[in-house]
């Protein structure tokens, strides 16, 4: 298969017409990989740096973790003392939105800039739905810059084969999971690096007898979260001299392939520092999982310290949705004050922790309250990067916020979930309304400034608002092949 792209995006950007733009004029003749001096020129202008140097980005995201499993964002139970330390030494967002309450959408809104209206996948089903050679990622617009980027851990955009592979998507480095399911098993047979397949299998030497041991046969040695840690570390020691942006989509606290209610389903090499609590055995393996992600994001950062490259790295962590119903989420809260979970369109189920640190452009120990969605998260690195996002993608920058300038706001967000399903729903948030539709059931309508909860529906007092949201949930959906729009 020829794999070469021909560029060309169904939001009308294609790597010729952005070599033409005002952002990539100067890219001719310098190659994909090539700094160009418009970005160097782009990122002295935006920085004042008169060195030229392009801020490295590190981009951490955990999967189904809930807006309140950190203790940032309150949490008591659980440590997370790395994460919290990065809140305290940057911006914690108390309204930032993942692309969808679950994990393939949610993916796809992130890399390509869409909400779930316009985005390529729409949710986990059908199989066989993945990133095209028309979709530009993030990766491949940072690549414009000069970027070396990398990505390790749970990718779930497209499988083996398929165009939506990484690198077919703008990555010069992938270690992980294609596969989204593969990716619920933390003792998997292998993983992939770039295009091969690696065995995830070692000698070992007892009394003068090497052996092959792996995770096979149910001997678990390679616990798939601590591989991808040690690959990412790795990452940064390789490419510290170049600017780089790692996408490190974690996997933990997912739920693991066992079956639910046991110990397993929340599978961890061991449950410290919570082995002596008088929780469950399953309380004790889900909060481990946080803390031991939590201890890891702590090594990143610490090999960024290691390259003098802390002061000149935007690194940023979240969630990719909410927490998963299966987890102990009431004994740990982990919603926060909010309704709803994984799968769910109320704010338990989109509304996600978002931490960023930039030392000297964010200031330390700020709270935002300003509205941010997955698909922003195209624009705004594209903008670290002195680049000009693609035309028409749903995002905006939100670097104006991280640097205390006034910002550009949404005039609405749009999430749907079930186009494959029994049922469809759709939700819509604009300004302090939002409105939560589904089929078969009557129209909600929540006023979050006052009721974040989402405890009060004043759908009947509010039919005007609710006709509102309605026909903007029509504008933002189009229909595709593969999502043909449902009626609510």
């Amino acid at each position: 298969m020829n794999h070469k792209k021909s560029f060309k995006n169904r939001s009308g950007l294609n790597r010729r017409t952005f070599l033409k733009s005002a952002a990539g004029a100067a890219f001719a003749g310098a190659g994909i990989k090539g700094l160009s001096s418009y970005a160097q020129a782009a990122s002295n202008s935006y920085f004042g740096n008169t060195e030229g140097s392009l801020p490295n980005i590190v981009f951490i995201m955990a999967d189904d973790l809930g807006y309140g499993e950190l203790g940032c964002y309150g949490q008591e139970k659980i440590k997370t003392p790395n994460i919290d330390k990065l809140a305290s030494e940057g911006m914690r967002f108390t309204q930032a939105y993942a692309g969808s309450s679950v994990c393939a959408p949610s993916r796809s809104s992130l890399l390509t800039g869409f909400h779930n209206g316009h985005n390529r996948i729409r949710d986990n089903l059908p199989h066989g739905v993945f990133l095209r050679p028309d979709d530009v990622t993030v990766a491949e617009v940072l690549q414009q810059a000069g970027y070396y980027t990398g990505c390790v851990g749970k990718w779930g955009v497209g499988n083996p084969g398929s165009w939506g592979v990484p690198e077919h998507q703008g990555f010069d480095y992938f270690y992980g999971h294609k596969n989204q399911d593969q990716a619920h098993f933390y003792y998997p047979d292998y993983l992939w690096e770039n295009d091969k397949v690696k065995l995830l299998q070692e000698m070992e030497i007892v009394n003068e007898v090497g052996k092959m041991v792996g995770n096979r046969g149910g001997e678990n040695r390679f616990y798939t979260h601590d591989l991808f840690t040690k690959k990412a570390l790795q990452f940064i020691d390789r490419k510290h001299k170049s600017p780089l942006f790692l996408y490190l989509p974690y996997t933990i606290p997912h739920f693991s392939d066992y079956p639910a209610g046991t110990p397993e389903h929340f599978i961890v090499p061991d449950d410290k520092p919570y082995s002596e609590k008088g929780w469950t055995q399953i309380q004790k393996n889900y909060a481990a999982m946080i803390t031991r992600m939590d201890k890891d994001v702590g090594k990143i950062i610490e090999r960024l310290r290691k390259y003098g490259l802390e002061s000149n790295t935007l690194a940023i962590f979240t969630s990719d949705n909410g927490p998963y119903g299966g987890a102990p989420i009431d004994f740990f809260n982990s919603q926060g004050p909010f309704r709803g979970k994984k799968r769910d369109l109320y704010e338990g189920g989109i509304r996600v922790p978002f931490i960023a640190k930039w030392p000297g452009v964010i200031k330390p120990g700020t709270k935002s309250e300003h509205i941010i969605a997955f698909w922003d998260i195209l624009p705004t690195l594209a903008e670290t990067a002195g680049l000009k996002p693609p035309g028409n993608i749903d995002g905006i920058s939100f670097l104006p916020v991280l640097k205390g300038k006034p910002q550009k706001e949404h005039d609405y967000l749009f999430w749907d979930y079930g186009h494959v399903r029994k049922t469809y729903k759709a939700a819509l948030r604009t300004g302090k309304w939002k409105g939560v539709f589904q089929t078969g059931r009557p129209p909600e309508l929540y006023n979050l400034k006052k009721d974040k909860g989402e405890k009060i529906n004043i759908a009947k007092q509010h039919p005007e608002i609710v006709q509102k949201i309605r026909a903007l949930i029509n504008k933002a959906r189009k229909s595709t092949e593969n999502y043909p729009n449902r009626e609510l």
